[in-house]
């Protein structure tokens, strides 16, 4: 930060808290493309992490859609437990997009929008889904896809798409 800028600030207290908030959208930003795509999931291994999603669903109870993405959101693998709604069908594929396109869990713009203020603008991103249970699936460090599950609450569909996430390595 420039004497200027640190001056500037000082005066304007408000200035400096946007300045702050940029600042720090900027390292999320920053880390976001630190973290490199791999190559694409397999069948096997979308299979692989849909299995104990679903399981955790079964566990307790829920009916669940589960969708595994690869890198670019396109659909690998899916699958919907009998019961399950219909409308979770298509937010389940929704949250594996955007977790995968954003390599984030959905979670992260949920919370960025309950915030309120400068997190509205969450709602302006094309493609970002504002709703726990889509997360990215991690190999060697390495995003190769992800994973969206729907058909519960949020932090129910958060702990079935966390249960395939952790599948995957």
């Amino acid at each position: 930060m420039s004497l200027q800028l640190v001056l500037t600030s000082l005066a304007d207290p408000t200035g400096s808290a946007l300045l702050l908030f940029g600042e720090m959208f900027a390292l999320i930003a920053l880390a976001q493309v630190l973290i490199p795509y791999g190559l694409p999931v397999t069948l096997e291994t979308a299979k692989q992490a849909t299995a104990p999603a679903l399981a955790e669903a079964r566990k307790n109870n829920w009916t669940m859609a589960a969708a595994i993405v690869d890198t670019g959101g396109n659909l690998v693998y899916f699958e919907k437990m009998d019961g399950t709604q219909t409308g979770s069908v298509a937010v389940a594929i929704d949250k594996a997009r955007s977790a995968a396109l954003f390599k984030r869990p959905t979670k992260a713009f949920q919370d960025t929008l309950a915030a309120g203020g400068e997190g509205l603008r969450v709602l302006g991103l094309q493609g970002a889904v504002p709703v726990e249970g889509g997360m990215p699936l991690m190999m060697d460090g390495k995003v190769v896809g992800a994973i969206g599950v729907s058909g519960g609450t949020s932090p129910q569909d958060g702990q079935c798409a966390k249960a395939g996430a952790d599948a995957v390595k």
